[in-house]
């Protein structure tokens, strides 16, 4: 992951090298985690020096505080060591995970690939009745279009990396407009 997280400054410079940008932020919720918050944030900040760095998992962790959602259960794509390192930063981040389970899917091709409606259900069987919130780890799972209907299938909220990277990237860059369709978090 070296390798990876060296990149990360030279492409946050690419991404609007003739402009300013308010945000950027590290699309993957994994690599976050392998990679480290903390240094992802750094290499973002070199390459992109005005913009307020963030990741995908900073993004879910501000997101579920927010809701006030402290119990969890956790549905992701990934293999079983991945989420082993999920569960252990969530409980870093003062969590209680009451279920994290995994599809043990290694390739993100293959990530994309998993329907919206199986994610929903694999996400739903995970539900427990202590759980305040559900979160659908990966930004490569289509899962933003099942947010709003699981949420009214469980009676709790949601929160998917992707609706969670979007909900914090327009509030860091000031925007704070409440959008109805895509779970609780939006209509905060």
């Amino acid at each position: 992951m070296k390798a990876t997280a060296d990149k990360l400054a030279g492409a946050a410079a690419l991404l609007l090298p003739d402009g300013d940008l308010d945000v950027v932020c590290y699309g993957c919720t994994s690599a976050s985690l392998v990679i480290g918050e903390e240094r992802v944030k750094r290499e973002l900040s070199k390459g992109a020096p005005d913009a307020h760095a963030t990741t995908l998992i900073t993004s879910v962790v501000n997101a579920l505080r927010i809701l006030k959602a402290r119990r969890i259960v956790v549905a992701t794509p990934y293999l079983d060591e991945i989420n082993a390192l999920e569960d252990h930063y969530l409980k870093e981040q003062g969590f209680d995970v009451l279920a994290i389970q995994g599809l043990n899917i290694e390739k993100d091709a293959d990530m994309v690939r998993v329907t919206p409606d199986y994610i929903k259900v694999f996400a739903k069987s995970l539900d427990v009745p202590d759980a305040e919130a559900i979160f659908i780890s990966c930004g490569a799972l289509r899962s933003l279009d099942i947010v709003e209907a699981l949420e009214q299938e469980t009676g709790k909220p949601v929160v998917c990396s992707n609706q969670a990277m979007i909900w914090e990237t327009l509030r860091l860059a000031g925007v704070n407009d409440k959008i109805d369709g895509y779970g609780q978090l939006f209509r905060l």
